[in-house]
């Protein structure tokens, strides 16, 4: 039976977070449930769940799943822990052919938000960290091609982003096959989570 997105964050506001069941409640759950869950989840509930999900592997696969084309953006609704601009996307994508790096799999991507024309797109590299089970979103990194539909490539050093992308490393844990929790670091961990839901045409 699955549940309401209401229902769901119960398992979050309990003592301790049961990982598994809550894992399985939202794979059971609808793309709009899980929509709902994600833009439900308070600072407080954010910052609870990345250290809950500590030790639970997330790999690119379930970030943009196998069999996606090159250059096609897979799109993650997010919530984070911002006093304003709550709601955003991280978008990525497969590399094409010509560019794909036969040393290290890895993932193309920007944040897709509002205020991107003042902040700047905050383009990054991903890749798996296979030592900790997480995913890096690395903004030190920019790709060296996007998608046609995607805004202009520019350093992580111009516009606002200087204050917001420059220097900075996400890192995502999973809490479900579609939902991430994850939190920024420079040099240091900061006092910045977001949670991410994939968006699937077939949900």
């Amino acid at each position: 039976m699955t549940q309401s997105h209401t229902d769901i964050l119960k398992l979050v506001d309990q003592d301790q977070i049961n990982m598994d069941a809550l894992e399985q409640a939202l794979d059971e759950a609808s793309a709009t449930t899980r929509l709902d869950f994600v833009h439900a989840l308070t600072p407080k509930r954010q910052k609870r769940l990345f250290e809950a999900a500590q030790g639970r592997t997330v790999t690119l696969d379930q970030i943009v799943p196998p069999g996606t084309d090159s250059l096609t953006e897979v799109i993650h609704e997010g919530q984070n822990t911002l006093p304003a601009f709550t709601h955003f996307q991280k978008r990525f994508c497969i590399p094409s052919a010509d560019h794909t790096n036969q040393s290290r799999t890895s993932l193309w991507g920007y944040n897709h938000l509002n205020v991107g024309a003042i902040t700047g797109p905050g383009y990054f590299v991903a890749y798996d960290d296979t030592e900790s089970g997480e995913v890096v979103i690395d903004y030190r990194e920019l790709p060296p091609e996007k998608p046609e539909a995607w805004p202009k490539i520019i350093s992580n050093k111009k516009k606002l982003g200087i204050f917001i992308y420059a220097g900075m490393v996400d890192r995502l844990r999973r809490v479900s096959s579609h939902v991430t929790i994850g939190r920024a670091f420079k040099n240091k961990p900061m006092n910045a989570w977001f949670a991410l839901v994939r968006q699937d045409h077939a949900s």
